[in-house]
């Protein structure tokens, strides 16, 4: 089985390809805008005559655009080719084996959302949380903290969990979400949806 695998989640939006049950490729499309369409020409270009058998969608948190433009792609995909859809969270792509994670993102207007993970478990479907003092009381003691909105939240988080914020985390990619769900298949999804916490704002 061949399995694409698409994150528009973020700014660094990334593709993966997935062949055996091992990651065989990994991309980022750099300079691509998330409400531009040249990002199909880069994934048609970056398969190389590939036809997957499925197609593997970064459901977010995250950008609205490039979330929505992810899975109208698949499921067009999926039309003429026939292939399977499936999708998982975003954060998931900072899942691995071992250890307890706790994912933060920016759900805008003071709030924030969290996914907490043991090992690559999704402990909780992802959640919201309104300031700073509510997500200190919902991340367990001692858990590692990382977030995709490093630009908008950082300085948050650092102050709020000092040496259990890992700055060098970076953000979710294709390749983080294949190597999660090689890991742990039941993270996987059919029928995925946009994983929109709030009303949509201009990313």
């Amino acid at each position: 089985m061949t399995t694409l695998v698409v994150d528009r989640s973020t700014e660094l939006q990334s593709l993966a390809i997935v062949e055996g049950g091992a990651l065989v490729a990994e991309t980022t499309l750099e300079g691509t805008d998330s409400r531009s369409g040249d990002w199909v020409v880069k994934t048609r270009d970056f398969l190389g005559g590939r036809r997957p058998s499925r197609i593997v969608v970064g459901t977010g948190p995250g950008s609205f655009a490039g979330v929505r433009a992810a899975l109208a792609f698949a499921q067009g995909w999926a039309l003429g080719s026939g292939c399977e859809v499936v999708g998982l969270p975003s954060p998931c792509a900072y899942a691995r084996e071992g250890g307890p994670l706790a994912v933060v993102g920016d759900a805008r207007r003071g709030k924030f959302w969290l996914a907490l993970f043991d090992g690559c478990n999704l402990v909780t479907p992802v959640f919201q949380v309104e300031g700073a003092e509510e997500l200190e009381r919902r991340v367990p003691l001692s858990v590692r903290v990382v977030t995709p909105d490093a630009k908008r939240i950082g300085s948050v988080l650092k102050e709020t969990f000092r040496g259990r914020y890992d700055e060098s985390a970076g953000e979710p990619t294709a390749a983080g979400l294949a190597r999660a769900f090689i890991a742990n298949p039941s993270l996987l999804k059919s029928e995925p949806l946009p994983l929109y916490l709030n009303p949509a704002v201009r990313d």
